[in-house]
């Protein structure tokens, strides 16, 4: 299983922008890697509610999620010692994931947020996306992602929203935004 995974080159793949479906791109590969015999995990930053319909199938098939954010909003230039705390742990968290060797697909979910906010410092990230194991596909999600990181991205996929039920006054409904 995993060492069909090991033969192939991993790459780092980056989904940003304003538009809806970057988290949901990012799980379709983890089901496909599954599909494959890949070992996938995912690790969420500044999300924290386990129920989440994602949360709980990934569970279900195995996969290993971790989810490393509080239940509440930061805002930038105000993040709490308590925030950046979560967001360190968490960075520590997906350091062992991408590095330990148990995995041959990380997803680190809103990490590029995480960016946004000042919760990860970005050397950090540059860091460990050139410190990776060659065969370790890292793909890394959130709106706004620095320069430096798409420069530093071997993909790079920008959602850009056009039209949205959201703008018509429809909120987020269980099973398709949740």
């Amino acid at each position: 299983m995993g060492d069909a995974g090991r033969q192939r080159e991993g790459f780092v793949q980056v989904y940003t922008g304003d538009g809806k479906g970057k988290t949901t791109a990012a799980l379709g590969l983890v089901l496909r890697a599954l599909g494959h015999g890949l070992r996938p995990a995912v690790l969420q930053f500044m999300k924290a509610d386990p129920t989440w319909g994602e949360i709980v199938m990934l569970r279900r098939l195995g996969v290993d999620v971790v989810q490393c954010g509080l239940d509440h909003w930061v805002i930038k230039g105000e993040a709490t010692d308590d925030d950046l705390a979560a967001a360190a742990q968490g960075f520590a968290r997906a350091r062992e994931l991408v590095m330990g060797g148990d995995h041959d697909v990380v997803v680190l979910d809103e990490l590029v947020t995480a960016l946004f906010f000042e919760l990860v410092p970005l050397g950090d990230v540059l860091d460990l996306m050139r410190a990776k194991p060659g065969h370790v596909e890292l793909v890394v999600t959130g709106r706004r992602a620095p320069e430096e990181l798409i420069e530093a991205a071997d993909l790079v996929t920008e959602m850009v929203p056009r039209k949205h039920y959201y703008d018509a006054g429809i909120e987020a409904r269980e099973g398709i935004e949740y």
